[in-house]
């Protein structure tokens, strides 16, 4: 059974004392408030992940997550992270291919695949991006294009390891400009991805991956997001910068 996940990537957000204080503020609030069956992943910038380490109980609900990692395992690469690093300070999830990374630093999926093998290799879990520009939905084939994602980055692996993978299908057009895909749309891609991993590995292996919404989800149209069958959960930007805000969502996926 695929789990139900909330993940909150703060980007590049937050002074160290900020940080402290929405770490403090989330941990409590979920424990306080979340009861349901839902993992939380909190993504602060690197820079803060072993002091968030101390904030996130062992064994509970909540991970801590990395926003990004090296396709390298080490070298001459100055200012990046590797896996190895991020799981020796008690990272659990990564981020990888954000459209972030893809549009500003200019990832690949080939480049992505890389990461997404560090990443296992290292016993954490990938989050794995993937998603369609404006132009793309309003005049090609998104569709193809979601999938040719998949393909090139993730179908490389076994079904074994394809197993640790999550997903997080983030359409771009609605990320950070206000605008979030319809629950009717969310669902469509949803099911097109989760039946694109079907046709590759089997209906069994498809059915436990745990896709998220990444478009501008909030504490207002994450339950009916979240309502829809193909939806596992949502990767969470802006609304996870705010306890409040960010608790509600987690509500919503249980």
């Amino acid at each position: 059974m695929r789990k139900k996940i909330v993940a909150g990537n703060w980007k590049m957000n937050k002074t160290m004392d900020e940080a402290k204080a929405l770490l403090s503020e989330v941990v409590n609030m979920v424990k306080d408030e979340v009861s349901g069956d839902v993992t939380v992943v909190l993504c602060p910038p690197s820079i803060y992940l072993t002091t968030s380490r101390q904030y996130i109980p062992s064994g509970g609900r909540i991970m801590l997550g990395a926003q990004n990692c090296h396709e390298k395992e080490s070298g001459a690469y100055t200012g990046e992270v590797s896996a190895s690093m991020l799981k020796s300070v008690g990272v659990e999830y990564v981020i990888v291919g954000h459209s972030e990374r893809r549009q500003y630093f200019g990832e690949t999926n080939a480049q992505l695949a890389g990461k997404v093998d560090r990443v296992l290799e290292n016993g954490l879990t990938p989050i794995f991006c993937c998603g369609e520009s404006l132009d793309l939905r309003e005049n090609g084939d998104y569709v193809g294009f979601v999938k040719g994602q998949l393909t090139d980055s993730l179908f490389h692996l076994s079904a074994e390891a394809l197993a640790n993978v999550v997903v997080a299908y983030e359409p771009i057009w609605a990320i950070g400009t206000g605008l979030t895909a319809s629950s009717a749309q969310a669902q469509e891609m949803h099911f097109e991805i989760r039946q694109h991993i079907a046709d590759k590995y089997g209906d069994a292996v498809a059915q436990d991956i745990s896709i998220l919404y990444g478009g501008s989800a909030n504490e207002k149209n994450a339950a009916d997001l979240f309502s829809q069958p193909d939806v596992d959960g949502g990767l969470i930007g802006g609304a996870s910068l705010k306890s409040r805000a960010f608790t509600d969502v987690v509500k919503a996926a249980q």
